[in-house]
């Protein structure tokens, strides 16, 4: 047999639960009648009958073992938290910290721990570096360190050793989905810069280097990627294996941007590079003031901002995508068209009252 029984209750501790990630894995679960479960985040949240949440400090050991140390129940952990640093090297001791305290918590006290699943990306290839072999493959050498990601495997590969649980990684591309103050959200970045530009009057430019406009890229959307974490998680076949998880389709900005311009009723110009951290931050007024006219859900101007981030991205003028045949030949087989996911993501947006 395959598959694990879904007779028997499963419980999900999903650490990192308001981020991008985090927050679409547990609308998922939420959805699946065998599973119980726990969201974990400093901030904590709403329980309901369906999930309960629990508010830790996870880069403080003692306050992660008292917050997580009743959790007798966990069968799998879904590790999808993410500190930032201003630098690479400053980011491998609090991430690690923090997968290591939640380990540390729960697998004395839980004997029913059957997985643990780590949230990656392609930092694993030093595609934040520059330009990388592309497509990228699971079986792909590490690079020179610092590099957080694999620190956390390397963890957890030794862990496991003679462990009755075992662990998966996820490797998405950039993922896109619905959260508020996130550090990493790109579409949030392109529906506040699109519904700013409209509101001044001005067409939609490309912010990135000109060479960006032209690579070969992918995403991850995040219903997707929590399917298949919750697959990777359950199907013995997937058992302390990586996989990269992609939408299915590559796209250049040449071709998409303009049809995300349309979407929000907008002209394109020609790109011109710009930093949106910079050029955006002075907006927080007109973007309050947008907020009154249309309507809008009281959320900060911090809480839609991830401006730094859509630099990072729009800097890439190099191709950006990994082979994800691995997940198919092992029996995941969803796919999301990505012009498609966008004009959903920015619907969702629209419903929710975020953008006008």
């Amino acid at each position: 047999m395959m598959n694990e029984s879904t007779t028997t209750r499963k419980v999900a501790l999903v650490i990192g639960a308001n981020g991008v990630i985090g927050r679409n894995l547990i609308d998922h679960l939420a959805t699946l009648p065998e599973w119980d479960v726990i969201g974990v985040s400093r901030r904590g949240g709403e329980s309901n009958d369906k999930v309960q949440y629990v508010a830790a400090d996870l880069l403080d050991k003692d306050d992660a073992r008292a917050k997580l140390g009743a959790l007798t129940k966990v069968t799998h952990i879904f590790y999808a938290a993410y500190q930032d640093r201003p630098t690479w090297a400053e980011l491998v001791a609090p991430n690690l910290a923090m997968l290591v305290n939640t380990v540390d918590a729960i697998e004395p006290i839980a004997p029913g721990l059957k997985h643990v699943s780590l949230m990656q990306g392609y930092k694993v290839y030093g595609a934040h570096l520059g330009p990388f072999k592309t497509p990228a493959r699971e079986t792909d050498a590490f690079h020179m360190p610092p590099e957080f990601n694999v620190d956390q495997q390397n963890f957890l590969e030794q862990r496991q050793i003679g462990k009755a649980w075992t662990w998966s990684a996820l490797r998405p591309s950039v993922v896109c989905g619905f959260a508020l103050g996130n550090p990493m959200n790109l579409a949030m970045v392109i529906a506040i810069y699109a519904s700013i530009s409209k509101e001044l009057g001005i067409p939609l430019r490309f912010p990135g280097k000109p060479d960006a406009y032209d690579s070969l890229l992918e995403m991850t959307d995040a219903g997707l990627l929590a399917k298949a974490t919750v697959w990777a998680a359950t199907d013995e076949r997937c058992a302390n294996q990586a996989f990269n998880i992609t939408n299915g389709d590559l796209f250049r900005w040449n071709e998409l941007w303009p049809k995300i311009a349309g979407y929000f009723g907008l002209e394109t110009a020609p790109p011109l590079q710009m930093s949106l951290d910079v050029v955006m931050a002075d907006k927080e007024e007109l973007w309050n003031a947008m907020v009154r006219k249309h309507g809008l859900a009281q959320h900060a101007y911090s809480d839609v901002s991830s401006w730094r981030f859509g630099d990072f991205v729009f800097s890439w003028d190099y191709d950006f995508f990994a082979d994800g045949s691995k997940a198919r030949r092992f029996g995941f087989h969803e796919f999301v068209d990505t012009e498609a996911m966008f004009m959903s993501i920015f619907d969702d947006f629209r419903r929710r009252k975020v953008i006008p």
